[in-house]
């Protein structure tokens, strides 16, 4: 075999590729296969799910961040030109919640393992990834996972799967591969499906430029600075070139540049249709920029200012859907939070970030994510990678709201922000799409009233039903995920897609303890079942808030009145019994005198705060 770290200056020798599935369908474990079938990673270094570099992914399970990696594969006697390839592969996640960075990995590659767990069949997210890499224009290879587990014990349903995933993609039943993530069976096949469906990169034309490339990722380096990830789109990028990142109009001076094995390993040089890095030594973050164009280029040749007409496509941007407010637990680390947010953004580009202010919590940020988990995994990964304590708001949406003093519409997402008087409030709305056996059919229509489901219809997909309706997108903050699991004792999935606003019947609840709003858990409602969520939110808090030496109210306020309330009872100090350590009753009601006047103070000082974990057991819906 060639040094895997040579150049191979023929593009037919190029396969580029990503693996696709629903979450938990075995990509990481197939990529595993893969790495040893190819010899990429030695045994001695081999480890489960060796691609997901991330703590969390390991101990969630679950793909975040995509993951390159270059392979070169010895082709024998199989009668094609070559015998060796370089197979360019990227790792993607299954999750909705991270679609976007499957969208970027597509961009970068020209073909696809569409992978089902055939114990599972075709999920939701199964669907919404392979129109996502048609509409890309990739050739799309079907493969059954997990095989080993069901051949003996369940035939037909390894028929009927292979069935519906041939439908799916329009190609012969016997096109689709049998495989097992597990066990590395047929990974020759597969391994040589890949060099003779997946077209080698088309010639990319650079122009006059000596070369360009897309970033399609970015990492920070505390040595390196900026890395870009990037796919060669035309001529050729070597070390110790000057790089110009064309949107953001930055020129950098090429510090190392290589490829993924999956670790990063220098190269002298990167050619049209390679995946790689570079290093720019950048330690400003906001000079690259997801989707950029870099390039390289003579100074003769080409002027700066003509360059914009060279730039490549790049993606389009995010649209965040739940919205929370992040601030620091010490107020002297507002800088840190920043900076935190900037190197998490280098590296999770769906992130939106706005400076943020709130009376008590002090300077935040208002962050933009792309749901409920990728929230969660935000907020994980602050205090995990960054070693920084947040406070958060109770996640919110972006709504739109008239007003009389102006035409257009005004967004919204905080329920401070709403005008004392407004005319109507209109809500994001998503298309729903969940997928289950037959036999739940009626378990999931009895989430319509709780969800708020319009626009309700069901398609048969042979031995399991497509239920699709239209929800509020707010909806998706609470425990919806649970819920549809629950319901369907797990076999349930669902996909989703924001489509418009509509009028809605909504009102602002403030909490407050001990008279005080409590900020951040301000929240709109629906007006019908305001008052029911108002009292279990208020008796939840109740639970979850720790008693103090005074009695705190917890109130839930709407409508300018009260409309639920609950008490947390004070903590007793006892004086002891009468004739114990000496005195009589007067002396004893002296000292309680004294101490109702300490809880006085106490209650006037206090300051109720909530933890990030009160947050998300208030989130779930009962």
């Amino acid at each position: 075999m060639s040094d895997i770290f040579l150049n191979i200056m023929d593009r037919t020798s190029i396969r580029n590729f990503v693996i696709i599935a629903h979450i938990d369908h075995g990509k990481s474990t197939l990529a595993d296969r893969l790495l040893e079938r190819t010899h990429t990673i030695e045994e001695r270094r081999m480890k489960a799910q060796y691609l997901d570099q991330l703590e969390l992914e390991r101990e969630r399970g679950i793909t975040i961040k995509m993951a390159p990696v270059r392979m070169i594969y010895n082709v024998n006697n199989s009668g094609t030109p070559n015998s060796e390839y370089i197979l360019n592969l990227i790792d993607t996640p299954g999750h909705s919640d991270f679609s976007y960075e499957v969208s970027r990995a597509l961009e970068a590659v020209e073909g696809a393992i569409l992978l089902v767990d055939v114990t599972q069949g075709i999920q939701a997210q199964t669907l919404a990834n392979f129109y996502s890499a048609k509409k890309a224009g990739l050739v799309v290879i079907g493969a059954l996972n997990k095989v080993d587990l069901i051949a003996h014990t369940n035939p037909l349903v390894l028929a009927e799967t292979r069935r519906e995933l041939a439908a799916l993609i329009e190609c012969e039943e016997g096109d689709i591969l049998e495989v097992s993530g597990k066990t590395g069976k047929n990974m020759p096949i597969l391994l040589d499906r890949i060099i003779t469906r997946v077209p080698p990169p088309r010639e990319g034309n650079a122009g006059p430029l000596r070369g360009r490339a897309l970033v399609f990722d970015s990492f920070y380096d505390n040595h390196k600075g900026v890395v870009a990830s990037i796919r060669v789109c035309g001529g050729t990028f070597r070390a110790s070139d000057d790089a110009y990142l064309i949107g953001t109009k930055t020129r950098a001076k090429i510090k190392e540049l290589g490829i993924f094995v999956p670790e990063m390993k220098p190269q002298d040089m990167l050619s049209d249709g390679e995946i790689g890095y570079i290093a720019t030594g950048i330690k400003d973050i906001e000079k690259i920029k997801i989707g950029d164009t870099v390039s390289v280029f003579d100074d003769a040749r080409v002027s700066k200012d003509s360059l914009s007409r060279y730039a490549l496509l790049g993606y389009s941007e995010p649209k965040p859907v739940i919205f929370v407010s992040f601030y620091p637990e010490e107020a002297n680390e507002y800088d840190l939070l920043r900076q935190s947010l900037q190197k998490l953004k280098l590296n999770d580009s769906a992130l939106s970030i706005e400076p943020d202010q709130n009376e008590v919590l002090g300077r935040g940020f208002k962050i933009g994510c792309l749901g409920r988990l990728h929230f969660e995994i935000t907020t994980e990964r602050l205090r995990r990678e960054f070693k920084i304590g947040v406070i958060n708001t109770f996640p919110s949406v972006r709504y739109l709201v008239k007003v009389r003093e102006k035409k257009e519409m005004i967004p919204i997402v905080k329920p401070e922000e709403l005008p004392q008087e407004y005319i109507e409030i209109q809500e994001p709305m998503i298309a729903l799409d969940i997928i289950f056996p037959r036999k739940y059919l009626s378990s999931v229509l009895s989430l319509q009233k709780k969800f708020r489901f319009s626009k309700m219809h069901t398609e048969t997909m042979g031995e399991r039903t497509k239920f699709s309706a239209y929800m509020p997108l707010v909806e998706l903050v609470s425990d919806f995920d649970d819920c549809v699991k629950s319901v369907s004792e797990g076999y349930a999935s669902f996909s989703y897609e924001l489509k418009e606003y509509a009028l809605a019947d909504i009102a602002r609840v403030d909490l407050l303890v001990s008279g005080k709003p409590i900020p951040g858990l301000s929240r709109f409602l629906p007006r019908e079942s305001l008052e029911r969520e108002a009292r279990r939110m208020v008796e939840k808090l109740k639970d979850l808030l720790p008693r103090q030496q005074y009695t705190q109210p917890v109130q839930a306020s709407a409508y300018g009145k009260i409309v639920a309330r609950a008490d947390i009872p004070a903590i007793r100090k006892e004086l002891g019994a009468f004739g114990k350590n000496g005195g009589d009753r007067t002396r004893k009601m002296k000292l309680w005198k004294k101490q109702k006047r300490g809880k006085e103070r106490l209650k006037e000082r206090s300051d109720a705060t909530i933890s990030p974990a009160v947050f998300k057991e208030l989130l779930k819906k009962e």
